[in-house]
């Protein structure tokens, strides 16, 4: 009896809808499982296809396209070390969320998935069909249960496994980051070891996809929630685990334990990460982005500058009569420091040109928030010219705070493909900016050092769109405004206990009141780095037209 097996464990970036690809990424993990004498590779939940993949699970065309991929990948790789990865199946007019076993060339096993999650940015109920418990499958000297990741935040799959013969559980994943997930997801996997008597392999997928983050981190648990194995969130490994038979059972050999960064770190690599990938997975290798001398945009281009590199962030400055000789300032030192290209066109030409062509139909009428809002849709039409003119994209600047009570000039400031801080509120953002200048690591582009001038840091927020403007003019203060937020939007809680938190009532209902109007702003702008499972898209759906306000 074989008292040895060898798994390797591929935590791997894989691309939407590239079908080819993710399998051609499967092969080279396969060779280099093969050469390191595995008895299994594992791969991801969805691997073949990449998560999550929406609607597009439901074309007849593509799962025709992802039989034939799964086909090929077995015969491939039918001389060594078998292979699970997820993909779906349809079957007898039904789609399943599905992980496949392929050896000696061809599918020798299919576990399907048996808890759909259908809530936050998880619709899995309308894509999927839930599928009966899946017992373990047998692979060389081992029996595996697999419960793909919802499945393992229960007990009962685990525990009809263990019933069943299984000796080891292995958990392919697609679990998107956020804040804090980490230690939940360890959390909830030590109880299934302690439950089962088991020893557990969860591994994650990783990389961007449109909003989502899939932060890898992938872990081996022995019996009694000891840690084997750690690898590192955010980055590509493979890992192989040896795991032993021994009187109790199986036992993973103990490997490396990656350290698992702070969450302002973590928040920060996300954002990185899912930069990076919405760019490159789109087609696209530099960007294009409105400096203005504030902290918002300070920190978008140094995300820029670490994600793509410095040489292919191009920052613009925009000034008009309203902007300050620091912010002008502030914008050059920024960009040197960044080594980033900064150029500067000026909008007064243009304003004057706007305002004489609308002046005989503003004739009469006071000057207003209208003025303000052309020169911010002046700036975002200039970018969006220069986006399209050198082939970039433009990376849009608002922060969570802004966008949440529509602080922010539709088809102006909100311009953009993609929002790197969308789910960063602003307290949140000078925090993020003290973390990036005292911090440098390896896998950042971007300079060491103080990139953000402290100067921008400490200065009063303003948008400069009139004279001597703050943003604390028209808003509580930040730490104020974000506390509301934060009870409002990520906790859901009503005015009374707001109010009964301490804070004011009238400003507590104007806050509610804005964040509803500004729904319909929200509907329309770029998507953005989740980072919380309170993100503004599928994490918090509401309609753009609601009269209900909060009584209590």
């Amino acid at each position: 009896m074989t008292d040895r097996f060898r798994l390797t464990l591929a935590q791997l970036n894989p691309v939407l809808g590239d079908l080819a690809g993710n399998a051609a990424q499967a092969r080279r993990a396969w060779a280099a499982a093969r050469d390191a004498g595995a008895d299994l590779l594992a791969l991801p939940e969805m691997f073949l296809t990449g998560y999550q993949t929406q609607d597009l699970v439901r074309r007849p065309a593509f799962a025709a396209d992802c039989r034939t991929e799964i086909e090929a990948l077995a015969t491939a790789c039918a001389d060594g070390p078998a292979i699970g990865i997820g993909a779906p199946l349809h079957e007898g007019g039904r789609v399943y969320n599905a992980w496949f076993v392929l050896a000696g060339g061809k599918v020798t096993a299919t576990v399907r998935k048996h808890h759909l999650p259908n809530d936050n940015v998880f619709d899995e109920h309308r894509l999927y069909t839930a599928s009966d418990i899946c017992g373990p499958v047998a692979v060389g000297p081992l029996r595996l249960g697999v419960p793909i990741c919802e499945d393992a935040w229960f007990d009962d799959v685990a525990e009809a496994q263990a019933e069943s013969g299984a000796e080891l559980l292995l958990v392919p994943n697609g679990s998107p980051y956020s804040r804090g997930r980490l230690e939940v997801r360890m959390q909830h996997m030590i109880a299934r070891v302690v439950e089962t008597g088991l020893p557990l392999v969860y591994l994650n997928l990783l990389g961007g996809q449109d909003d989502q983050v899939f932060d890898g981190a992938s872990f081996v648990l022995n019996p009694g929630g000891a840690l084997a194995l750690q690898m590192p969130p955010f980055e590509e490994r493979l890992a192989h685990v040896d795991f032993t038979r021994t009187p109790e059972g199986w036992r993973a050999v103990p490997g490396d334990r990656a350290a698992v960064p702070d969450a302002l770190e973590q928040d920060y690599r996300a954002m990185v990460m899912g930069t990076g990938d919405y760019l490159r997975k789109s087609g696209f290798d530099r960007t294009v982005l409105g400096l203005s001398g504030g902290v918002d945009s300070a920190l978008v281009a140094a995300i820029a500058a670490d994600a793509l590199g410095p040489g292919n962030v191009h920052c613009v400055m925009l000034p008009s009569e309203y902007t300050s000789d620091h912010s002008t300032a502030d914008a050059a030192d920024l960009a040197a420091r960044l080594g980033v290209r900064l150029d500067s066109v000026g909008i007064e030409g243009p304003r004057a040109a706007v305002e004489a062509a609308l002046a005989p139909l503003f004739a009469g009428l006071e000057r207003d928030v209208t003025e303000e809002n052309i020169q911010s849709r002046l700036r975002g039409t200039l970018l969006m010219a220069l986006a399209n003119k050198t082939g970039a994209m433009l990376l849009t600047t608002g922060n969570k705070s802004e966008i949440a009570v529509g602080y922010c000039t539709i088809y102006g400031d909100m311009n953009g493909g993609y929002n790197p801080i969308k789910d960063l509120y602003k307290t949140r953002v000078f925090d993020t900016c003290r973390w990036r200048n005292a911090n440098h690591r390896p896998w950042m582009q971007g300079p060491a050092g103080a990139v953000i001038p402290p100067r921008v840091i400490d200065k009063p927020p303003s948008a400069e769109l009139r004279p001597d403007q703050r943003d604390d003019d028209s808003l509580p203060p930040y730490p104020v405004l974000d506390a509301i937020l934060d009870g409002l939007v990520d906790r859901e809680v009503s005015v009374a206990e707001l109010v009964a938190e301490g804070f004011d009532r009238a400003t507590v209902k104007r806050i509610e009141h804005l964040i509803a109007i500004s729904e319909w702003k929200r509907f329309q702008s770029a998507p953005g780095t989740r980072l919380t499972t309170r993100a503004f898209w599928l994490d918090r759906r509401y309609p753009m037209v609601n009269r209900w306000r909060d009584g209590s």
